[in-house]
């Protein structure tokens, strides 16, 4: 299939590692110019050079919990290529705890990085976005359907995320912007490892033991590859995606139960 993507200009938040490197390097070899972003600057430049080889990319030091930082973001994309078609909203996780062991301040930090910042960069991008319609693509977490124990900032923000969505959707559908979101389950990333580890420490076994359980309640038996999780957000950052808007989509393997 040809998702048309040739030509096309998209910021991918948080991209220097795991499943924002994946849904870069997804966009670039269908043809989009691609700007990552991330918290450090040398990494990715690394990265930046790696990705190269499969088409046009640029990169912008971003913390995403700054208003300016991401401002700069959004200006790159428009200066470098011209405006903005595609934006796929991604953060790392918040910290994993209990309610009665997280701090104000942690609930404000899980806020700022991943709820507000979605609103902020969306706010950013939507006056190159409504020029000639385009994408958003926010990526969540499998607790939009299934909360996870041990994760309740996760559980609470990325809820949020949904409403966010669906809401836009609707808001944005004359301007043929589509939105939708995509939340990873065990994806072998990072992130599910160092998760893995905080489940495994609190129940006394190693990280190794956990994740075969894990794998046992997944009904294709195996954590997914962050190459899979990508290809499905090009789809929907593609013009092969045309009347899909306010969704939410999960690449768990079938973990999830929720109807």
């Amino acid at each position: 299939m040809d998702f048309q993507l040739t030509g096309k200009t998209a910021v991918v938040v948080a991209s220097s590692q795991g499943l924002g490197r994946a849904i870069a390097e997804a966009l670039l070899k269908e043809g989009a110019n691609v700007v990552i972003s991330g918290r450090d600057e040398s990494k990715l430049k690394k990265v930046a050079m790696e990705l190269e080889g499969y088409g046009k990319v640029d990169f912008q030091r971003t913390d995403i919990t700054e208003p300016e930082d991401i401002k700069q973001l959004i200006a790159k994309a428009v200066d470098r290529f011209g405006g903005v078609d595609i934006l796929v909203n991604n953060a790392g996780g918040p910290p994993a705890g209990s309610f009665e062991s997280l701090t104000d301040e942690d609930w404000q930090k899980s806020f700022e990085l991943n709820l507000f910042s979605y609103i902020r960069m969306i706010r950013e991008a939507l006056p190159y976005l409504k020029k000639q319609g385009g994408k958003i693509i926010n990526i969540a977490s499998t607790s939009i359907k299934e909360p996870i124990p041990g994760l309740i900032l996760s559980n609470t923000f990325r809820t949020g995320m949904v409403g966010l969505t669906k809401t836009l959707s609707q808001e944005l559908a004359p301007y043929n912007i589509l939105i939708n979101l995509v939340a990873p389950g065990k994806i072998a990333t990072d992130r599910v490892e160092h998760l893995d580890q905080f489940s495994a420490d609190k129940l006394g076994i190693s990280k190794e033991e956990f994740a075969n359980q894990s794998k046992k309640n997944i009904p294709l038996k195996r954590y997914g590859e962050p190459e899979e999780f990508a290809r499905v957000v090009a789809f929907l950052a593609s013009d092969a995606n045309s009347y899909m808007t306010g969704s939410s989509f999960l690449v768990d393997g079938g973990m999830v139960k929720s109807i």
